[in-house]
């Protein structure tokens, strides 16, 4: 559904008056190749300023690419800009796209006409999701007054106002409460159970585990990894997991843990009280979890890498939001 061919954008920057070369090149993305299919939630993670937005921008036809080739539903997004926007919805972060001196319902009126939706199907259309994003009882007050999660709501119920097949989200919980984070989230659930293509820049942790099917891990305009969220942490194979509870009794017993020759290193979580031993190799578990038994020690866990920590071990913590 999504086809992105090494898509590079670059950026000129001016040059200073003093100067009598060229400005210089900011690259925003440096040769992106991506594939996204029919009915995938697919996450694109990094840092700010990693070319999260950029690249949504030129697959929305927002901004045209500098050199490679991009497809959305096998249409070009350079040469057949008209007919790809009629088959995608955007929904950004922040305040852009809705008009706050009118109403909820005529934002969604507005934007159903410059979507090209029937007009005997106008009212009905708003109406209906107006009532799937809860804004229902609000749908004639002036978007002025609404909240933050509010405001996110309305649009998503604009980014589907033409029915699309394929769905951008660009950071769609940014700046919202707890609360209306999970409601969002749920509504996006639900449209990946409708089997709509969605494509989510995020670099909240949380997020793409929750809602994606599969991640992008980007950085200054480059693809580092892109695999399935299920099984991304099996890319730190070589630093499994066990994760011990010890009682303050059992002091020595995390001593002489932490000098086993098959762990790496312990982190104590402090918030649960949690010894989470790194152990070299898929192999070294087994030894740990003997040794553990054999002291008297039940309490134990054994795990993969979470999509944080692969995060952090690609990318670092610039950021990072979980």
């Amino acid at each position: 559904m999504i086809e992105v061919k090494d898509v590079r954008r670059t950026f000129a920057k001016k040059a200073k008056r003093k100067d009598k070369g060229a400005g210089s090149e900011t690259v925003a993305l440096a040769g992106v190749s991506l594939s996204v299919a029919k009915g995938e939630t697919h996450g694109i993670l990094g840092p700010n300023g990693a070319g999260k937005t950029t690249l949504v921008k030129i697959l929305s036809t927002m901004l045209l690419p500098t050199s490679g080739e991009a497809r959305v539903d096998g249409l070009d997004v350079v040469t057949q800009v008209r007919e790809v926007r009629r088959r995608i919805g955007i929904v950004f972060g922040g305040d852009h796209g809705l008009y706050d001196r009118i109403s909820a319902r005529q934002n969604l009126v507005f934007w159903a006409t410059m979507y090209r939706v029937d007009p005997d199907q106008v009212k009905r259309r708003a109406a209906e999701l107006l009532e799937r994003v809860g804004l229902a009882d609000r749908a004639d007050e002036p978007v002025e007054g609404f909240s933050r999660g509010m405001r996110q709501r309305l649009h998503l119920a604009r980014g589907l106002i033409g029915d699309p097949s394929v769905l951008f989200l660009d950071e769609p919980t940014m700046g919202m409460d707890p609360i209306a984070t999970r409601d969002f989230r749920q509504l996006v659930n639900e449209l990946r159970a409708e089997g709509r293509t969605i494509l989510i820049t995020t670099h909240d942790m949380s997020e793409a585990e929750i809602l994606c099917d599969r991640v992008t891990l980007v950085d200054r305009g480059r693809i580092l990894v892109t695999e399935p969220t299920a099984t991304i942490g099996q890319m730190l194979g070589r630093h499994d997991r066990i994760d011990v509870t010890l009682t303050p009794e059992q002091a020595a017993v995390r001593e002489a843990l932490s000098v086993l020759p098959a762990v790496d290193r312990i982190d104590t979580l402090e918030e649960t009280g949690v010894h989470r031993v790194h152990v070299h190799t898929a192999e070294d578990v087994a030894v740990v979890l003997g040794w553990l038994l054999d002291q008297g020690v039940t309490s134990v866990q054994t795990g993969r890498p979470s999509l944080e920590e692969v995060y952090v071990h690609l990318v670092g913590e610039r950021g990072l939001t979980v």
